[in-house]
């Protein structure tokens, strides 16, 4: 399959309803520590915005809801991936996303035959702690050597001036969260990087 270049990753409907509408391609929706009725109400309202708009939504974690809500991707870091029900998943024709930080996760990525790869954080990122490094454009290379046709997505610490380097890199697609959500105008910056993403790719 192929990603779109921009890949924008929001915590709320409130931000795929705000961002989207500027020609955003490929949105997640990552919500964190929700009771269940909070996350069914933005996922249905993202799933509106999404199809009006040629969006493609992903959800992040919670693939039963998002089995439950006809929801056709999901994206899932490696302790979700740990107790998911993948056959259950391919069952309801769901797509699969797998978050990547270094070889044993990789590995454990490829196995899954997910439909893309995350790898990160390529930069310093302040979007959360992690305990890994930043990974670096070299990583990417080897990452995408490793998996092939199947698509990879950087994440951690992109702005910007920065995609030129990660696609000659080997990313497909990159992902951005604090870059736009943080800034002053994020539909300005969304539109931003937009422009920047479809100029390279």
């Amino acid at each position: 399959m192929k990603l779109d270049p921009f890949y924008l990753i929001v915590d709320s409907a409130d931000w795929i309803e705000r961002l989207v509408p500027h020609g955003v391609r490929l949105v997640q929706l990552r919500m964190k520590e929700v009771d269940e009725a909070t996350l069914r109400e933005h996922i249905q309202r993202a799933k509106t915005v999404c199809a009006v708009h040629d969006c493609q939504l992903i959800v992040n974690d919670y693939w039963q809801i998002a089995i439950d809500e006809g929801c056709d991707f999901v994206h899932l870091g490696q302790e979700d991936l740990a107790v998911a029900d993948l056959p259950a998943l391919r069952r309801a024709g769901l797509k699969l996303g797998l978050s990547s930080h270094d070889d044993t996760e990789l590995a454990a990525a490829v196995a899954a035959k997910p439909d893309y790869i995350a790898l990160g954080p390529v930069y310093p990122t302040i979007l959360k702690q992690m305990p890994w490094a930043p990974q670096g454009l070299d990583r990417l290379t080897l990452w995408k050597r490793a998996i092939g046709d199947l698509p990879l997505v950087a994440i951690g610490g992109l702005r910007p001036e920065r995609l030129a380097g990660v696609f000659a890199a080997g990313a497909d697609s990159a992902a951005v969260v604090t870059d736009i959500t943080l800034n002053a105008d994020p539909g300005a910056r969304t539109r931003e990087w937009l422009a920047v993403t479809r100029h390279l790719r």
